[in-house]
């Protein structure tokens, strides 16, 4: 065998391996995605009715921006009822304070309990972008696999 009959096998060996492997990545990325939604449906988070994003108002929370945008709503709503204030500042302010403050440790709770479901709600949406790119990725290798295949059968001697 020749080096470019060698050349031209192994291109089509290559783009045979990405048009079926392209397909099997975006397959992977549409049920991880799938699985984000069945997930978020779930918890059933709704945006509130009144207040910002006002588009998105009494709407279940379904998708990953929609959770990035409700991580969002919960942040506001942490800072105001700590006065704009982090669970750190908070936790920190309630060790200084002398026997301890009920008042202090009861903000503390809030602030921790908002900071962590809206670490749960940025999670599911980076998963999302994640399964963005899976799916991305896997198109992209059947195209390119694709064009090698192609470039193979119009190269073979």
């Amino acid at each position: 065998m020749s080096m470019l009959q060698t050349a031209v096998t192994l291109l089509g060996a290559v783009g045979a391996a990405m048009v079926l492997s392209g397909p099997v990545m975006a397959v992977q990325g549409v049920r991880g995605r799938a699985e984000i939604r069945r997930e978020l449906r779930g918890q059933g988070i709704s945006f509130p009715r009144t207040g910002p994003p006002a588009v998105l108002a009494g709407r279940a929370v379904v998708t990953g921006p929609q959770a990035r945008a409700f991580a969002d709503v919960i942040g506001d709503n942490v800072l105001a009822a700590t006065g704009g204030r982090t669970y750190a500042q908070v936790s920190a302010e309630l060790m200084a304070a002398p026997g301890g403050d009920d008042e202090l440790a009861a903000l503390r709770q809030t602030a921790f309990t908002g900071q962590m479901l809206r670490a749960s709600l940025l999670n599911a949406y980076q998963a999302w972008q994640v399964t963005t790119l899976v799916i991305g990725l896997g198109a992209l290798l059947t195209a390119t696999g694709a064009a090698l295949l192609t470039a193979s059968i119009a190269l073979a001697p």
